[in-house]
C-alpha cells in the first residue's frame, strides 16, 4: 500500500476480472437496500455516512463478508449512531428473527 491510501483504496491495483454479468438477488438483498434508501431518505444517516461505517470495519471484511452484509452492518451502526436504537434493541430484535428460523425470509417472497 502507498503512503496516503488507506487498506480500501485500490488505487488501480489488480484486483482480478469484474463480472458484469448481472444475477437475481436474494430477498434478504433486496429488503436490505430497501432499508438503506428508506433510513437515509428519512435523513438518518448519509451515503457518505454509509461508506464511512463500510470502511471503518477493516480489511478482514472486505474478505470475509458480502456486499449487501457489509451495507447492512454499515446501516446498522448508522442507525445506533444516529440513536433511532441501542446495540441491545438491536440484537433483542435479531435473536427475535432468528428464532423464527431459517426459512423466515423466503416464506414472504414478494
Amino acid at each position: 500500500m502507498e503512503p496516503g491510501h488507506a487498506w480500501h483504496d485500490m488505487g488501480g491495483e489488480a484486483a482480478g476480472a469484474v463480472d458484469l454479468s448481472t444475477h437475481d438477488y436474494a430477498l434478504w438483498e433486496k429488503r436490505v437496500d430497501a432499508l438503506m434508501v428508506l433510513l437515509s431518505g428519512k435523513g438518518h444517516f448519509t451515503v457518505d455516512g454509509l461508506r464511512r461505517a463500510i470502511e471503518d470495519l477493516g480489511p478482514e471484511a472486505f474478505e470475509t463478508m458480502t456486499y449487501y452484509e457489509r451495507w447492512i452492518a454499515s446501516v446498522s451502526r448508522n442507525m445506533v449512531e444516529a440513536g433511532a436504537w441501542s446495540t441491545a434493541e438491536l440484537a433483542a430484535k435479531m435473536e427475535e428473527v432468528a428464532r423464527r428460523g431459517g426459512t423466515y425470509g423466503g416464506a414472504n417472497r414478494v
